[in-house]
């Protein structure tokens, strides 16, 4: 049995390298070429700033959730617009997806729905914060940071100037992830059994919520990766997969900490996330919404 599950995954793995090749390279060229031009918008945003930062953020670029952090902890942005870059951040869903094949309805309607939910989040959060956080400007004493550490975190080597270097190197990482993901999947279906597995998601599926939430809040991309591979192999539902993407906001969690000197709000920062991913799963749970 082990030997078959590695073998199924190596060879479902070995078939997407070529597709997350290209797509890399593609997202790396216009990363290249508008990833100041996105900074700057996101800066200038003013109350505008969370519709901004949901639309970005469906757009994978290395780094912008991270410099979301830094402009956040230098009091650049507001709450509302950090939390609507995490929620509508995709990561490695988007190239996941299209290596699979996924329809590009499919892939359409999970980025509206992760922009929309950005937005109305970010617009939504912004108000209560205005309303009634007390001292709205304790965060503006902060000095931004350096945010170009966010790729040396990851050795993307993404700030290094080789278009075809850091896509073969992101290439390399998700192959990797992708594999040891797909081999676990893989064993866990033949050991409980597919039909098992199914039926516990189905008569649990606010559970499901929560604990695909928490695998999004693990704060680099393996969390989409293990989200999206679960939804693709059936074992997550649509609640349970937007949940867990909902959460997962890359490495922006680390540089957060990292730049925010105020501990007591990161780690509230990072349950709003997690809260507020869980009511949208929840939600779209309930309601029953089909891609």
């Amino acid at each position: 049995m082990i030997v078959d599950v590695l073998l199924d995954a190596l060879l479902d793995t070995v078939k997407l390298i070529p597709f997350l090749f290209l797509t890399y390279f593609l997202m790396e060229y216009l990363e290249h070429k508008t990833k100041e031009k996105s900074k700057n918008m996101i800066k200038k945003a003013g109350k505008f700033g969370p519709f901004m930062g949901g639309v970005l953020g469906a757009f994978p670029q290395c780094g912008f959730s991270a410099a979301a952090s830094g402009f956040y902890a230098g009091g650049v942005i507001s709450l509302g617009t950090l939390l609507a870059i995490f929620l509508s951040t995709s990561d490695e869903m988007l190239p996941i997806f299209i290596s699979e094949a996924v329809s590009l309805s499919v892939i359409f309607k999970v980025l509206a729905m992760k922009v929309g939910i950005g937005i109305v989040s970010g617009f939504s959060i912004d108000f209560l914060w205005r309303k009634y956080e007390k001292s709205p400007h304790s965060h503006h004493d902060h000095h931004e940071k350096d945010i170009h550490d966010l790729c040396e975190s990851e050795h993307c080597h993404c700030e290094q100037g080789s278009i075809l270097k850091s896509a073969l190197w992101h290439t390399l990482q998700i192959v990797l992830f992708i594999f040891l993901v797909s081999a676990a999947i893989g064993f866990c279906v033949e050991s409980i059994g597919a039909d098992r597995i199914g039926g516990l998601i189905s008569r649990q599926p606010i559970i499901g919520v929560f604990l695909a939430a928490l695998i999004g809040m693990i704060p680099n991309c393996a969390a989409s990766v293990i989200i999206t591979q679960m939804y693709l192999g059936g074992i997550l539902g649509v609640g349970q997969m937007i949940a867990g993407l909902l959460a997962g906001a890359g490495v922006g969690i680390l540089v957060l900490f990292k730049s925010n000197r105020d501990m007591k709000e990161n780690l509230q920062i990072a349950a709003l996330l997690y809260g507020v991913s869980v009511f949208w799963g929840i939600l779209i749970e309930l309601t029953g919404i089909v891609l």
